[in-house]
């Protein structure tokens, strides 16, 4: 029987699963995130090689695809495939952005657009002709504001000028000076100048921002709005780019996966036809579908593995 194999790798952790042609999952692996914008194309394959050796499946897998955070330009796609063709783990290889698998994860439905808002943010988009949409999504360079990180910046700007008295107080203040153990907000801000204090740990603020605005906070209520909008905002870009009047719209990645009150707000501003999907479990699912979609496998193999992986 042959074997494909998934890979979705993200900011914060990678996963790999296998499974056989009909669909009876075999391996499922979790490894440190492989983000190749922050530890380059070669540490990334190493990761994805060790994980597919730890595994312990029959190497080389017939198919694998590997949807991986970085693969955001072509240059990033050539460059990450061409590393992961020389670790040898799968004979057809399909590398694409991370994004990819929460919407082959999300939905059957031809007709979709799955928008990933976790570390960072990210949108693509898929319709029944076969077209694709997919956008940079780099930050701010590109013109994108949104997930854990940027939010968590804009909380620590404006918990900074309520704890000096130029802003609006907000509960922000003292939940940012317990999350980093520090006397002052101020002193956080200065710890993440001088790089004391890695940046990305702002990340870290983007659930208190979401249980602030819940607990009827102002500054962090207004702060979630924004991100809802952007989020809305993804979503409506993709189906008129698309020419989508009505499209499942698939939302994952951590802040979106575990915050409902996110979740909630993001729902009123999704545009008409659109229809919301919450995917809960590991995009891992999606990578291993590609997988079996390039194998030519069943459709009840894919139902297995939705079962097995998904749950349904």
């Amino acid at each position: 029987m042959g074997l494909v194999i998934g890979v979705d790798g993200g900011n914060t952790k990678t996963e790999l699963a296998a499974a056989t042609l009909d669909g009876r999952v075999v391996a499922r692996v979790t490894g440190p995130g492989s983000n190749s914008h922050g530890i380059g194309a070669a540490a990334v394959a190493g990761i994805v090689s060790a994980l597919a050796h730890e595994a312990g499946v029959a190497l080389p897998a017939d198919h694998g695809a590997f949807f991986l955070c970085g693969a955001d330009v072509p240059e990033d796609v050539d460059e990450l495939r061409a590393a992961v063709v020389a670790t040898g783990v799968a004979r057809d290889v399909v590398v694409d952005n991370d994004t990819f698998a929460l919407l082959r994860a999300g939905t059957e439905r031809p007709d979709a657009v799955a928008i990933v808002c976790g570390a960072g943010i990210n949108s693509v988009g898929r319709r029944r002709d076969g077209r694709v949409v997919r956008y940079p999504a780099l930050g701010w360079e590109t013109g994108d504001w949104g997930g854990a990180e940027m939010l968590g910046r804009e909380a620590l700007f404006l918990a900074a000028r309520a704890e000096d008295g130029r802003g609006r107080e907000t509960l922000l203040v003292h939940r940012i000076r317990a999350q980093f153990g520090t006397a002052t907000v101020e002193g956080v801000g200065i710890d993440v100048h001088y790089r004391r204090l890695p940046q990305a740990r702002l990340g870290e603020l983007g659930p208190l921002v979401a249980a602030a605005a819940d607990e009827g906070d102002g500054v962090a209520s207004a702060l979630l709005d924004r991100l809802a909008g952007e989020i809305a905002l993804l979503a409506r870009k993709a189906m008129r780019d698309l020419e989508l009047e009505e499209a499942d719209v698939i939302l994952g990645g951590g802040m979106l996966r575990g915050e409902p009150v996110l979740v909630e707000r993001v729902r009123a501003l999704l545009p008409a036809g659109a229809a919301p999907i919450v995917l809960t479990e590991s995009p891992v699912a999606g990578a291993v579908l590609a997988a079996l979609d390039a194998a030519g496998a069943s459709p009840a193999a894919k139902q297995r593995v939705r079962e097995e992986l998904c749950g349904g």
